[in-house]
């Protein structure tokens, strides 16, 4: 029997060469991971997985991998710029690596940065673990895609001990082009035994264009590491943002998220946090703010493997005109887990009546002596607030721009960076 012929984007990317690296095992690894990609096809919304966000449309467009002109494009480092954040920088441009506007000169000790490219072809057997990592659910196709597509992204380690104070700044820029481009992009981050690192992941728009882009970031934080991570999204309002974070903490590990969603046109980002180590401790805070024809998508998926962990989740999503924002939190308490402390919390806020927020906590406890609690809200902003700010004589959407961004602003307060935490709280209001 003839089979189905591929939707255009899976056909279109099938097309493009698979980059070649020379290396026996992750050529081996890209092909396999493409045939699985070609063979399962784009998730729909039968998945539990992807219940609430269609990729139809998606499905439809057919994009050119890679960009022979990033290299060259002319980029305004102000488009970049952040307050509070002039530490070492790595930048991509439409997936590209561009050295010259990066800053590696003169890193720390105890700091190992550089594009995968470069690690690849220093020494590559100390990736092959981690770039092997199979994905064998069937909604997990991005993963596959990048994993046979991406030849670049981040490498950074940090030794046991060291303590990096000057935020980190990886940038990933979309450019406008001559077409409508796919870009992969692969990141693998290592904290030693100890060791201290401030983080801030940015995605940012260059220009109004409608690309894709995928990443996918495995971080492994050592035994009594700290880290401290932003993510600031706010790439073009055509383009489409896939992305999967990894988190793996051992014992007495900390890391702190604060997550502000802002751009693109569909955006999905899938974090996944392994609590593997005893009084391992995760903290995440997160604001998701679709407005027009955005679709916004946010899967938190914690779990807690050993005694004494703890997690602490406050997320807020903000709904306008007709953007959908879609928030799944699931904390799953392992067998063996005794002592583990985990909260998430998700309130949300309507702004307009064709404005849509899906929100799905979920609690799974197979431990003993276990503090757990999780919730979720929808509602509209308070009339009577609203009333008493334009009785003052402050006109309506600056009223609503002020109680929004009072509403958002909790999950940015325990931001230790001020300078940065200002300039993210001003961004709720646009």
């Amino acid at each position: 029997m003839n089979q189905p012929a591929p939707a255009p984007f899976v056909a279109a990317l099938l097309a493009a060469p698979l980059p070649g690296s020379g290396v026996a095992w992750l050529d081996t690894l890209r092909r396999e991971q493409l045939d699985a990609f070609a063979a399962a096809g784009l998730p729909d919304t039968r998945m539990e997985a992807w219940k609430y966000t269609a990729l139809r449309a998606l499905g439809q467009r057919r994009y050119v991998v890679g960009d022979a002109r990033a290299a060259s494009r002319a980029i305004d480092p102000a488009a970049f710029a952040l307050p509070g954040v002039d530490g070492p920088r790595l930048v991509f441009v439409n997936g590209v690596f561009r050295a010259d506007l990066s800053a590696l000169d003169d890193l720390p000790a105890g700091l190992a940065l550089q594009p995968l490219a470069q690690a690849l072809r220093q020494d590559p057997e100390p990736l092959r673990f981690v770039l092997s990592r199979h994905e064998p659910e069937r909604g997990d196709a991005f993963v596959r895609l990048n994993a046979a597509l991406a030849a670049d992204g981040v490498v950074l380690k940090v030794a046991a001990g060291a303590k990096i104070v000057a935020p980190v700044h990886l940038v990933f820029l979309g450019a406008p082009a001559e077409a409508e481009l796919a870009w992969h992009l692969r990141h693998v981050i290592e904290l030693g035994e100890g060791a201290e690192l401030a983080l801030v992941e940015h995605h940012v728009a260059g220009g109004e264009q409608q690309h894709l882009g995928t990443s996918v970031s495995d971080i492994a934080l050592r035994d009594g590491a700290v880290l401290q991570h932003t993510l600031f999204q706010d790439a073009a309002v055509g383009s489409s943002l896939i992305r999967r974070s990894r988190l793996h903490l051992g014992a007495q590990a900390q890391a702190r998220l604060h997550v502000l969603e802002l751009g693109g046109a569909l955006v999905r980002h899938e974090l996944r946090a392994e609590l593997a180590g005893d009084g391992a401790r995760l903290d995440t805070r997160g604001v998701f703010m679709p407005r027009g024809r955005q679709h916004i998508d946010t899967q938190l998926a914690i779990r807690h493997q050993a005694l004494n962990t703890a997690s602490d989740s406050v997320w807020r999503g903000v709904a306008d005109q007709r953007g959908r924002g879609v928030f799944r939190g699931a904390i799953l308490v392992a067998p063996g887990a005794d002592g583990s402390d985990a909260n998430l919390g998700n309130k949300n806020l309507l702004l307009s009546g064709q404005a849509e927020i899906d929100t799905k906590p979920e609690l799974e406890i197979y431990a003993d002596e276990v503090k757990a609690a999780h919730g979720a809200t929808v509602g509209q902003l308070d009339e009577r607030s609203l009333f008493y700010l334009r009785s003052r004589g402050i006109p309506q959407a600056e009223a609503r721009a002020l109680l929004t961004t009072a509403f958002c602003r909790a999950v940015l307060d325990d931001l230790p960076n001020a300078a940065l935490r200002e300039h993210l709280a001003a961004q709720l209001a646009v």
